[in-house]
């Protein structure tokens, strides 16, 4: 299965079993998975980087134990619709997991999906709604960013 952006390869969403929603960023992993019918995304946990071989060891740990068959990567895509080097290092990322057979299966289903002001949406949603500490929301941010970045691919996989 390819790698591509989420509308080029919804015809080949794995069925049936749940999606991991990430959003790799430099200095973390946010994590969320969905349910098996793709309706419903939960914030799962937030990885702290080191380097990819390390961060794959945890990565297999969720894998495993949520069953995991296809993942949904935030693709930070410009304001104005254009590709940076952020969407180049998610792109580096996924290849990076394409090479790791052993734990995220051969030729796994990835989907990038456009997560424009995601983690602003949630900050802001944190500060203005339950008016979380600044300390507080750095750690929740990113898993809740992964859930906002998988929601929103559920939400398109199912209209």
């Amino acid at each position: 299965m390819p790698i591509g952006l989420l509308k080029d390869i919804i015809d080949q969403i794995p069925q049936n079993i749940r999606l991991l929603g990430m959003d790799p960023g430099s200095k973390t992993i946010g994590l969320a998975v969905s349910d098996p019918a793709h309706s419903i995304a939960t914030p799962l946990k937030t990885v702290r980087r080191t380097k990819f071989t390390k961060d794959i060891e945890v990565l297999h740990e969720v894998i495993e134990e949520y069953e995991i068959g296809g993942f949904v990567l935030g693709y930070p895509v410009n304001m104005d619709g254009s590709e940076g080097p952020r969407c180049q290092s998610v792109r580096d990322f996924a290849l990076e997991m394409e090479n790791h057979a052993d734990i995220f299966g051969d030729n796994p289903w990835i989907a990038l999906w456009d997560e424009r002001l995601s983690t602003e949406t949630v900050e802001g949603f944190l500060v203005e709604s339950v008016d979380m500490s600044r300390t507080k929301r750095k750690q929740v941010i990113d898993k809740l960013a992964a859930q906002h970045i998988l929601q929103g691919a559920l939400d398109f996989i199912l209209t």
